[in-house]
Order: C-alpha cells, then sequence, then structure tokens
C-alpha cells in the first residue's frame, strides 16, 4: 500500500502523522511512504530524516493525495485538504466529527473510508488512540491554567501552589477519566487545593485511594458541581462520551458566578466543549473573557509540545497503520472489531451511531456500509 503523510496545516499544528521511526517499520512490511515536504521540521523531523527512512518526499498536499491509497494525520483535514480527498482514500486521523457539520458532509461527499483515532477501542472499552493525547491535555491544562491566573493574562493574580503563608488556588476538575487523572497528577503536584467530580463511584473510590487527604472526591450533582465551579480558581473540563458531543455541565449561570478572573480550561473543546459558555480557540489567540472569567478553549492542545506529543501518539497508532496497510482496510476492519468501532464514515454514510445522532444523519452499520468497498 502506498502511505501518504502531508504536512498539518491547522493553525498552530506541528505534529506529524508519522515520524522516521514509523516511516522506517512501514517501509520494513513492504509499502510506501511519501511524505510532504518539511511536514516534520517544526519538531527536528528533515525531509532527510524522511528519506532516510525510506519515505520519498513530496513538494505539495495535491501531490502527497495523489499518489497514496491511505491519508496518515494528526488532525481533522481542513477543507483544502478534504477537497483533495476521494473513493480511493482510506483516511486515518482524529476527526472529531459530531460538532463540525461542515467537515461530516464533505467526507461523506468524497466517498472515502474515514477512520477516526478517538473511537478506537480495545478489549477493556478504553480508548487507545485518544489516551496519549488525553494525558498531554490533561498536564497541560494545568500548566495552561496557572499561566492563565497570572495577572497579566487577566486572571486574579493567583499563584497556583501559594506560598507559606498565603492560601494555594482552589481547582475544579470536572471528570476523573484519563484528561483528568492527568490535570489532577500535576494540580496535586503543584500544590493546589483540588476537587475532583465525577459520576462513577469506583473512580472517585480509586483516586481518593491514591491521593487521600491531599485531594477532594465528589459524585457529581448540580448542586455539587455549582459548588466546586463557583468557589474554584481554576476550572478543569475534562468530560467525555465517546464520539458524541460533550454535555454542557457548567451553565452560563455558574460562569458569571464565579470570581472575576477565575479560569476555565475546556479539555472537551474537540467535541463541541463542556460549558456553554466555550467556543474553540487557537494557540495563536489561546483565550477570551465571559463575565470576567478567562476561557481557555484551544481545539488542539497538545500541539503545544508537538514533538512530544507526536512520539507518544505514533507509539499506539503504528501498529493500526501496519496493519490496515498489511491487510488493506476492508480486512483489517472486519478482523478487528475494535478497529471497526473507529469506522466513523464510510462509503458516503455514517458508520457511528453517535456522530449519526449529533448530526441527524442516518446511521449504517459498518460491516454494511463496507460491504460496499
Amino acid at each position: 500500500m502506498h502511505i501518504g503523510v502531508p504536512r498539518e496545516i491547522k493553525n498552530h499544528e506541528y505534529r506529524v502523522g508519522l515520524t522516521p521511526s514509523a516511516v522506517r517499520e512501514v517501509c520494513q512490511h513492504g509499502h510506501q511512504v511519501t511524505v510532504e515536504t518539511d511536514a516534520g521540521a517544526a519538531i527536528g523531523f528533515s525531509d532527510e530524516d524522511y528519506r532516510a527512512a525510506g519515505a520519498s518526499i513530496a513538494p505539495s498536499p495535491e501531490a502527497v493525495f495523489e499518489a497514496a491509497d491511505m491519508i496518515v494525520k494528526v488532525k481533522e483535514p481542513q477543507a483544502s485538504e478534504r477537497a483533495l480527498l476521494t473513493e480511493r482514500h482510506t483516511l486515518f486521523t482524529y476527526l472529531h466529527l459530531a460538532p463540525d457539520e461542515p467537515q461530516t458532509a464533505e467526507l461523506l461527499d468524497s466517498g472515502a473510508v474515514c477512520i477516526a483515532y478517538e473511537t478506537v477501542t480495545d478489549r477493556h472499552g478504553r480508548l487507545p488512540l485518544l489516551a496519549p493525547m488525553s494525558e498531554v491535555a490533561g498536564r497541560l491544562s494545568i500548566q495552561a491554567g496557572a499561566h492563565c491566573l497570572e495577572k497579566a493574562m487577566g486572571g486574579r493574580g493567583v499563584l497556583l501552589g501559594g506560598v507559606p503563608g498565603v492560601a494555594p488556588a482552589n481547582v475544579a476538575i470536572i471528570g476523573g477519566g484519563m484528561v483528568g487523572q492527568n490535570a489532577l497528577a500535576m494540580a496535586v503536584g503543584l500544590g493546589a487545593r483540588v476537587t475532583v467530580l465525577d459520576k462513577n463511584v469506583d473512580v472517585l473510590r480509586h483516586l481518593d485511594q491514591v491521593y487521600g487527604s491531599r485531594i477532594t472526591t465528589q459524585f457529581s450533582t448540580l448542586e455539587t458541581l455549582e459548588h466546586s465551579v463557583i468557589n474554584a480558581d481554576l476550572v478543569i473540563g475534562g468530560v467525555l462520551i465517546p464520539g458524541a458531543e460533550a454535555p454542557k455541565l457548567i451553565t452560563r449561570g455558574m460562569v458569571r458566578r464565579m470570581n472575576e478572573g477565575s479560569v476555565l480550561v475546556d479539555v472537551a473543546i474537540d467535541q463541541g466543549g463542556c460549558m456553554e459558555t466555550s467556543k474553540a480557540t487557537t494557540h495563536a489567540e489561546p483565550t477570551y473573557v465571559v463575565d470576567g472569567v478567562v476561557h481557555y478553549c484551544v481545539a488542539n492542545m497538545p500541539g503545544a509540545v508537538a514533538r512530544s506529543s507526536t512520539l507518544a501518539l505514533n507509539n499506539v497508532t503504528l501498529p493500526y497503520v501496519i496493519s490496515l496497510a498489511d491487510k488493506g482496510a476492508p480486512a483489517a476492519l472486519h478482523e478487528d472489531p475494535h478497529l471497526m468501532n473507529g469506522l466513523n464514515i464510510c462509503r458516503g454514510q455514517v458508520t457511528n451511531e453517535h456522530v449519526a445522532n449529533a448530526r441527524s444523519r442516518r446511521y449504517v452499520d459498518p460491516s454494511t456500509a463496507l460491504a460496499q468497498v
């Protein structure tokens, strides 16, 4: 199979779909790889590195898409990239389609087979291709939130960990999943006072066993959520329903009652955000203010640490890339029900129920859609 790796063009996105090391592995399996020039240059992977690994270098995205049968990316294809997709392509990347009608419509029109990293599962029901970016985003959320609390950034002027004689900041983490756990580790490490809210008592029990009296755990109800948010200096939104739009848990009314200069970091913004006041931002302009509260809603947070993120992502995506290349997409998907869960769009049909519901489109069973490939 011929695999194409275009340069990412989303705002301040420097990650790359395959590293030179991953390219070498793919080529060892007898496949061809074409990488767009300078695709990894911003994070220290030169065109010469890719050539040494066995790849060909293409001068443009058009040349990459023309050569390739499978496109491996990081972020969802932008409009100019979607225009290059055809029925012969398999697309393997993050998609986050639930809140994104233009992308959904154009991928359907392309006729391509589109597999989303974020809905691939494992035998334990976890999301192995989302996990490393959730780890990165969770850790970054505290780093970004602490920076936004600085007065020059519009924040309250509060030091997250405090100093002797001065209380630390109050941090509320909404969701005790992968994002929440990594945010928690960072917040506790910096000395903040942390409350974690979740509806899964087993999750709260586990976190209590790990951190004990260093944190407060709360079963998430409207009352506990409202109290925690209103009294927080920094709120991290880390809720996730795989493939679906994030629920709007933090209302505009709660935001109005927060202290001026408090900070909201919405890590769920890729899936539409978990706060009524959230709107996607970029690394170029990461924040805005609503009712005196600073909002950080960057839709590609891990792009800020692009080299670390790329390496972490390739660690988990490479086996799937090789499987898809070795067997072809239809066979690889049929043989692996967990990879099949990643199939969101196939030959003009929506094959993920959450996406279909969110976009008010007809759901087609993935196996039925694949029979047409």
